[in-house]
């Protein structure tokens, strides 16, 4: 007669046996397809949470946004573009989720001048430099300097002369899921030598959650009057248009695609929109600056920023020839992306807000990506009181802590 312990022994035996299923997360990622050596540095996949349920997961290869659980009408989807494993985010040259920097944007000639003194970048000579070179933020291991389960701090040194930027450039990222369903995150720089930078996340977004489909159907708002516009290489020219009476009117809000191949001369030269909206930011406030909803979907996102302008990009590059997450063949405008930054060329265009950064400053930026379920009423106002958000971009020892007891 089989007794009690010879049967749990038996039990214990079986479980043993079982093969092991490896882990996944909500987004169906696998941790372990992230883990390689890249330049010496270990790859890894980071995974944060909040109370409500969201996920975000994130890898410290350009410290990008893999994936992103947001709230719906169906429940938690992702809502970012994005590869499944670390091999081809390596081999693939393509910005998913990237924090892109030291500069991005181009930089027109690949040099600039600074406290009197020429700054000779990358490919001086040659052309421009854009998103800040090779390897730009993009493409390096981070380091983790440490998680919660609602948190992720990355750190990255810059090293003096990196694609020709002056200084040791020390920058701290910290994504933090808040219980507002908001994705926060907050930059942090230093340098020992005078220089200019400019970091932002470029994730791909498509808050349908059906990543094959187009984005044409959501609609946009932005609060902006006015974009930089390019000359027919597309780099900035130093000029400004209105908005009013073109394409690029989004102040009331419409569906992307709704003027999106017009005959218009900034449209022609970018094939979609690829522009960057001018924001009434100069004070760097954490403010509400775009809304964008998916009416089908039941999901809408709102864009903080501490930023002086948002650039817009409609994924017009995408050909469908780059398999992503489940196997999707991502196709054009399946995307769109929200930039948070200054504008390019900065260094060369002394009339735009200045990206220089000495010795004894500290550069701090915050972006906010707060998810609400849509019920057929817009829950924010663009131009609505924003006082709870407030953030001086300026106050030094702003700790991260302290922005998310905003946002909660």
């Amino acid at each position: 007669m089989m007794t009690k312990k010879f049967f749990l022994i038996n039990i214990l035996t079986m479980l043993i046996c079982l093969p092991i299923v490896s882990q996944t997360t909500k987004s169906g990622l696998h941790p372990e397809k992230f883990t390689t050596d890249v330049n010496g540095k270990q790859t890894a996949l980071y995974v944060i949470t909040n109370s409500c349920g969201m996920e975000a997961c994130i890898t410290n290869f350009g410290a990008r946004l893999v994936s992103l659980m947001a709230p719906g009408r169906n429940g938690m989807e992702d809502v970012v573009l994005g590869f499944d494993n670390i091999n081809d985010y390596v081999s693939q040259k393509q910005n998913f989720g990237a924090t892109v920097g030291r500069y991005i944007g181009r930089i027109k000639g690949a040099h600039f001048v600074l406290d009197g003194k020429e700054v000779k970048l990358q490919g001086y000579g040659k052309g421009n430099i854009s998103h800040g070179g090779t390897p730009g933020f993009a493409n390096v291991v981070w380091d983790m300097v440490s998680k919660t389960d609602s948190s992720l701090t990355l750190r990255y040194l810059s090293p003096d002369g990196e694609a020709g930027f002056p200084g040791n450039l020390a920058v701290t990222l910290t994504y933090t899921l808040t219980n507002k369903d908001a994705l926060l995150i907050n930059y942090e720089a230093t340098t020992d030598k005078p220089t200019v930078l400019n970091i932002s996340n470029h994730s791909f977004f498509n808050i349908s959650g059906h990543l094959e489909k187009d984005v044409l159907h959501e609609k946009l708002q932005i609060n902006s009057k006015k974009i930089a516009t390019f000359d027919p290489q597309k780099n900035l020219d130093g000029g400004f248009r209105k908005v009013k009476g073109t394409p690029f009117d989004f102040r009331k809000g419409k569906v992307i695609g709704q003027d999106i191949d017009q005959d218009d001369e900034q449209l022609n030269i970018t094939k979609g929109y690829d522009h960057s909206f001018v924001l009434k930011n100069r004070k760097g406030l954490l403010l509400l600056q775009a809304t964008l909803t998916d009416q089908e979907a039941g999901r809408q996102m709102l864009v903080y920023t501490t930023e002086p302008a948002l650039h817009i990009y409609t994924a017009n590059g995408l050909k469908g020839n780059q398999k992503g997450k489940q196997g999707i063949a991502y196709p054009r405008r399946s995307a769109i992306c929200f930039e948070a930054m200054h504008l390019a060329d900065s260094p060369n265009h002394p009339e735009f807000p200045s990206t220089a950064l000495r010795p004894g400053e500290t550069w701090h930026s915050t972006t906010v990506y707060e998810f609400t379920t849509w019920n057929g009423y817009q829950t924010k106002c663009l131009t609505g009181a924003v006082a709870a958000y407030g953030l001086g971009i300026g106050l030094a020892g702003l700790l991260v802590a302290g922005v998310v007891a905003l946002i909660k």
